[in-house]
């Protein structure tokens, strides 16, 4: 197995990049009915997880981010993603926080915890000047992790996925100056 890349640590979370052999962790998200229901309408098929994987292994090698691996201390088991992706917004290309997780690690403030680690990384790391998050108006759970997160509403949209149309808030952060 390759030695996925470390990238950070919290004090109950290891987030590093996405490999293949966390496929099977991934469809335990992205194939689960119920957690893609909030985000996106519909679960993924086994196909579009694996697709969606391959974008993300990508992306670190064109941007040297993406989505990420949260994997949890102590098991070393992977129960979320987390990271930051380009994301279009009204014809501008923003820097998002985007995260989900398995049904059974929700509302343990794990989703908090790895939004704040990318929020600090985003600023530090990569001297962005705001980082924002996505988020479906009817997805209050998501929604509370930004306002934990110290952001804010800024911005409302429609977005078209799967050929389902869906209302977006746009919440966001500044860098302290």
């Amino acid at each position: 197995m390759v030695n996925p890349k470390f990238l950070i640590e919290t004090k109950r979370l290891i987030i590093r990049e996405m490999q293949q052999s966390d496929y099977d962790a991934l469809c335990r998200i992205l194939c689960d009915e119920e957690v893609m229901s909030a985000a996106y309408e519909s679960a993924f098929s086994p196909e579009e997880a694996q697709n969606w994987l391959n974008r993300h292994l990508k992306r670190y090698e064109d941007y040297g981010f993406g989505l990420w691996a949260v994997v949890l201390k102590g098991t070393n088991a992977m129960i979320g993603q987390c990271g930051l992706t380009l994301q279009p917004w009204k014809g501008k290309e923003l820097l998002e926080i985007g995260y989900l997780f398995q049904k059974a690690y929700w509302h343990k403030g794990y989703a908090t915890e790895a939004a704040i680690a990318y929020r600090e990384y985003a600023f530090t790391v990569l001297n962005a000047d705001s980082v924002c998050s996505m988020i479906r108006d009817t997805h209050i759970a998501s929604q509370n992790v930004a306002v934990r997160n110290g952001m804010k509403i800024i911005d409302k949209t429609t977005k078209n996925f799967r050929n389902t149309e869906m209302e977006f808030f746009l919440y966001s952060v500044d860098r302290a100056k």
